[in-house]
């Protein structure tokens, strides 16, 4: 059986950001800094992009609002001017040149309306064309608890299983209404499923009633962790619930089309060994600072 390799990578980066209000009126949210792991302050959209590079993916896809655009070009593909430049040390000097070796890498895509996650991703459409690809958030960051990146071992699982693979991670009932949910059988105890179900903030009694798993703690549930691999056919469903309009609290959402996805080609979960970091609010940002990497 022959494997479509992952190559590409999708980063949805067009939201208002507007839990980190008031400094997303001047900061986009992806562009908040963190100390990485070798003690650089980069901004949150670096972190992701090098990633998704380290694990082996060659192109990068970054969805952001059309205003935004320069400001993401600029990080990445311009080097600063040169009085200011000059003023960088040697080593910071090449480490510009480094960010622009990273930008070759990266097309910024726009959406032109901001209309949800799911119609984020859908820009991506043309650029992706008919392969599959990795789908990560705009503000998450990932810390690995083995030897393999986060983003690696998603792609390892898609080569083992040949399908949509939806990153999972264990979370408690109490905090399940906040997240997308899954369950499934398990092809190997306590790492991949096959998923049987995915839903989107379910109550606690739904959770209770449709999403156990075999052999989890009770009140104990699998969550989305934030990293997905996806087929071409997530497009076909997107751009159906777009075309008839069909939305779900106001926008085109996605978690709904990766139900259909699952019903109409199988999906496999994988629970990532490893930690997600949302620096989408406040407190979690403030968290974040405290425990990444």
């Amino acid at each position: 059986m022959q494997i479509n390799q992952v190559k590409k990578a999708v980063i949805p980066a067009a939201g208002f950001g507007t839990r980190l209000f008031p400094a997303t009126k001047v900061v986009k949210k992806e562009l908040f800094p963190i100390i990485d792991r070798d003690g650089r302050a980069k901004p949150v959209i670096q972190v992701i992009v090098e990633e998704a590079i380290s694990a082996g993916i060659a192109e990068i896809a970054i969805v952001t609002q059309p205003e935004d655009k320069e400001v993401f070009a600029d990080y990445f593909q311009t080097l600063p001017h040169p009085s200011l430049f000059a003023k960088l040390s040697p080593e910071n000097q090449e480490y510009s040149r480094y960010l622009q070796d990273l930008g070759s890498k990266i097309t910024i895509l726009t959406q032109d309306r901001q209309e949800g996650y799911g119609h984020a991703v859908f820009c991506a459409q043309e650029w992706v064309k008919d392969e599959p690809f990795l789908l990560m958030l705009g503000d998450h960051i990932y810390s690995s608890d083995s030897n393999k990146s986060c983003t690696k071992q998603i792609l390892n699982v898609y080569e083992q299983v040949n399908c949509s693979v939806l990153g999972l991670t264990i979370m408690p009932g109490e905090t399940i209404s906040k997240a997308g949910c899954a369950t499934g059988k398990w092809q190997e105890l306590s790492s991949i499923l096959t998923l049987t179900q995915i839903y989107e903030k379910p109550t606690l009694e739904y959770a209770r009633q449709n999403l156990r798993v075999e052999g989890m703690k009770d009140d104990d549930f699998l969550c989305v962790f934030g990293l997905y691999i996806l087929t071409p056919k997530i497009f076909d469903l997107l751009g159906e619930n777009i075309s008839n309009n069909f939305r779900e609290k106001g926008e085109f959402q996605l978690t709904s089309c990766l139900e259909k996805l699952r019903q109409l080609e199988g999906m496999a979960g994988y629970i990532i060994q490893g930690k997600c970091f949302d620096i989408g609010m406040p407190d979690c940002y403030r968290q974040t600072m405290i425990d990444f990497p």
